[in-house]
């Protein structure tokens, strides 16, 4: 469930962690599925005996792949108004694709808002810093700076 609170009350929870969501496994017939819709093949993502040769040692997901599962990781980690009745991608103002997430890892998301502009009567943009981690590893597979435009009704 998505934090909700009073409109007149988001910008106290600007710094505060949200999270983490739960696990998410992701699969070889994900990371193959994603690469049928981009039309991305590379091996290193759908060949696991060419990618057994490189330094990950297995295929490992799309960086977009991961970044596109955000909708999904933050879904229960998520800062919103009372009320909220829609709620739209702004865009990103940073992606950094840290660390790649290999075929069978977990991964996972904190959220904290770091900033939060009423755009107009019921309209709130929130900028979060979300950070994906890699059960088991020290570094993130992601870090972003993602905006997201919500609605009130």
């Amino acid at each position: 469930m998505p934090t909700l609170v009073p409109a007149t009350e988001l910008k106290e929870h600007i710094g505060r962690t949200l999270g983490p969501s739960e696990w998410f496994e992701i699969d070889q017939d994900r990371i193959n599925a994603f690469a049928d819709v981009t039309a991305d093949h590379q091996f290193i993502h759908v060949d696991p005996d060419k990618a057994r040769l490189t330094p990950f040692g297995t295929t490992v997901a799309h960086g977009f792949l991961t970044l596109s599962l955000l909708t999904h990781l933050t879904s229960d980690t998520a800062l919103m108004p009372e009320g909220t009745v829609m709620g739209v991608n702004y865009g990103f103002d940073k992606v950094r694709f840290i660390q790649p997430v290999r075929v069978g890892q977990r991964v996972r998301a904190v959220v904290v808002p770091a900033s939060v502009i009423e755009r107009g009567p019921g309209q709130y943009l929130i900028k979060s810093e979300v950070t994906v981690e890699i059960d088991g590893e020290d570094k993130p597979a992601v870090v972003a700076e993602w905006l997201g435009l919500l609605f009130t009704g």
